[in-house]
Order: C-alpha cells, then structure tokens, then sequence
C-alpha cells in the first residue's frame, strides 16, 4: 500500500479500525472479479494493488460508510447469553 494514499483516507475516516474494515471489504470484492460491483470505481495506474485502488476509492469518496451510535451503556448490541 502506498502510505500518502493510507494517510489521506485516514484524515477522512479518523478510526483506523474503521478504515482497515472499509478497506479490507473492498479488497475482497475487488479481487473476487465478475460483476459490475467488483469493478474499480476509478482509475489507477497498474502497478497499484487491489489496496490500493480501494484507498483511492475512499479518498475520491467513491465509497459510501457510515458510523452507527454506540449504545448508551457501551455493550455490543445483538443477543444476550443467558447464564445458567
């Protein structure tokens, strides 16, 4: 990965564990190939890697995200185990 293009996108995300998330998916799809929604969304030299391109991505905000609200008392949301 090139470090200007990760320094830029993490101006613009500012949680790096956001931006590794946003970054890995992305990667994912772009090297999975067929389909329209695996296709680059700009246009970068050949010798930039799929990380890369999806950096690009995100600076040029080709990328949509969005931070969901913590929960109030700071536990992860979703089913609760039942102790017994």
């Amino acid at each position: 990965m090139k470090s200007e293009l990760t320094k830029q996108a993490q101006e613009k995300v500012g949680n790096p564990n956001v931006l590794v998330n946003l970054i890995s998916r992305r990667v994912r799809q772009l090297n999975s190939g067929g389909g329209a929604a695996n296709r680059p969304l700009v246009t970068a030299p050949d010798t930039f890697g799929a990380a890369d391109v999806a950096l690009m991505e995100l600076i040029e905000e080709k990328l949509g995200w969005e931070m969901l609200p913590e929960t109030p008392s700071g536990e992860p949301q979703g089913k609760r185990r039942r102790r017994g």
